[in-house]
């Protein structure tokens, strides 16, 4: 689970209160920096891509989301085993060092991406993680320091063995869907996508998955670009009528704000058994299986008229 080194904790010189509490899942802008300044500072993941030289965190290293992708087909699949790990190394990433994602921040959509490369890392066996909540604009909120020399990492030799317990594959979908196995699916898109009004351009048809219900990934925010908190988020949780002990599959498109939802549900309210299918309705759609909520020919065309 989740700890913070104690030496860690000595070295920011932080409280004893503080110290009984875990790394994570989220650090405001000002534990960031208390982070950033302390001997036994994390390694900080940018993963903004081009914004990246433009001005940075001192010390964090490029990891444009990219690298945690599939294809522009399937952008949601799982990339190779084998190449994670090289993508890992070469990163300076280890199983022992704890890890900060950040984010642009530009909107509540984009959390999703520092979800999605934190459930990569605790997937592959990385423990001790958090994501800067609000981003770098949280950051340059705050008027922290940015420095624009790119950090060169130091490899790493991380051995990992990507592990399915919080992933869903098509095959599990299938059986919820069929009926032979029992966990809420959760559409984590806006009302449009749910409802078939709108498609992703990779999907093969309009639609979600059977039986599924929606909840949108903004649920988890307050109305700006930081996600709320596990008290609040464990309100949001007794309203959707969820319970701890379920297993619920967050969806979406690509597995981009289903990435929000399974951070929400999983670590701010203590879902044991969330999970993300990762390949989502671009994925699922592409399998030619039983769909919902899809429109016919010509009401399909109109959408695509009207959203595009």
């Amino acid at each position: 689970m989740k700890t913070f080194a104690v030496s860690a904790v000595l070295a920011l010189g932080l409280s004893t209160q503080a110290m009984a509490q875990d790394f994570g899942p989220l650090v405001s802008a000002a534990e960031m920096q208390a982070l950033a300044a302390g001997e036994a500072a994390p390694l900080v993941l940018d993963i903004r891509g081009e914004a990246y030289a433009q001005g940075h965190i001192a010390g964090a290293v490029s990891a444009p989301y990219e690298r945690f992708r599939g294809p522009a087909e399937n952008p949601g699949a799982l990339v190779p085993e084998d190449q994670l790990e090289a993508t890992l190394q070469e990163l300076g990433v280890t199983l022992e060092r704890p890890v900060v994602v950040v984010h642009q921040g530009k909107d509540d959509s984009d959390f999703g991406a520092a979800a999605r490369v934190y459930w990569t890392l605790k997937s592959s066996g990385v423990s001790q993680l958090a994501i800067l909540n609000g981003g770098m604009a949280a950051w340059g909120a705050e008027g922290l320091p940015l420095e624009t020399k790119a950090t060169v990492p130091t490899p790493s030799d991380i051995d990992i063995t990507f592990s399915d317990r919080w992933l869903a594959t098509t095959d599990d979908v299938s059986a919820i869907v069929n009926g032979d196995r029992q966990a809420r699916l959760v559409d984590a898109r806006p009302a449009g996508f749910f409802e078939g009004r709108q498609a992703h351009a990779a999907m093969s048809r309009p639609g979600t998955l059977p039986g599924a219900e929606n909840v949108a990934h903004n649920v988890w925010f307050d109305g700006g670009v930081e996600v709320m908190n596990a008290p609040a988020a464990n309100e949001v949780l007794a309203r959707l009528g969820i319970g701890r002990d379920e297993e619920v599959v967050a969806f979406c498109n690509t597995g981009h704000w289903a990435a929000t939802e399974w951070f929400a549900l999983s670590e701010l309210a203590g879902v044991e058994d969330a999970k993300l299918y990762p390949e989502s309705m671009v994925g699922w759609s592409q399998t030619g299986q039983e769909m919902e909520n899809t429109p016919g020919l010509v009401q399909n065309l109109l959408n695509q008229l009207r959203f595009n």
